[in-house]
C-alpha cells in the first residue's frame, strides 16, 4: 500500500516566542523574590551579591528541571530546548543563568526574541501552552 501525501508525518510546529515585555515582568519578579529572599540573611547595603547569586541558583534549578522560574509560572512563560520543546537541564540552566546574569547576552536577541544567553544554551522562553 503506497503512502499518500496525507500519510507523511508533519514536524510539530515550534511554538510562539514570548514578547520582550513579558520577559521582562517575569525577571522582574523573579529579580524582587530574590531579593526579600536574600535580605533575610544579607543586608543589601553591605553586600549586592547574593540577590545575583540567588537569582543564578533560582534559574539554573527551576529553569533546569521546571522549565519555569516562579515569575515565568506567573507570567505564562516556560523556557524550553530549542530542538525539541522539553525541558533544558540543570546544567545548560546554569549556562544560561549565568550569562542572563551578566544582562548584556539578554539584552542582544534575534528575530525570534532569542537573547544570546538562550542561543548559548540551545533555549528559547515560549508562552506556555495554557495561556493561549
Amino acid at each position: 500500500m503506497a503512502a499518500s501525501a496525507n500519510d507523511v508525518p508533519q514536524a510539530p510546529a515550534r511554538p510562539e516566542p514570548a514578547g520582550g515585555g513579558q520577559r521582562l515582568i517575569a525577571l522582574l519578579i523573579d529579580w524582587i523574590l530574590c531579593l526579600l529572599v536574600a535580605s533575610l540573611y544579607a543586608s543589601p547595603y553591605r553586600a549586592s551579591w547574593p540577590p545575583v547569586v540567588l537569582l543564578i541558583v533560582v534559574n539554573t534549578v527551576f529553569i533546569g528541571v521546571f522549565a519555569q522560574t516562579p515569575g515565568m509560572r506567573l507570567t505564562r512563560l516556560r523556557c524550553v530546548s530549542y530542538a525539541d520543546g522539553g525541558a533544558i537541564g540543570v546544567l545548560r540552566g546554569l549556562y544560561r543563568a549565568v550569562l542572563l546574569a551578566l544582562l548584556i547576552p539578554a539584552l542582544i536577541a534575534d528575530g525570534e526574541g532569542r537573547g544570546l544567553h538562550d542561543r548559548a544554551a540551545g533555549s528559547i522562553v515560549v508562552r506556555s501552552p495554557s495561556a493561549r
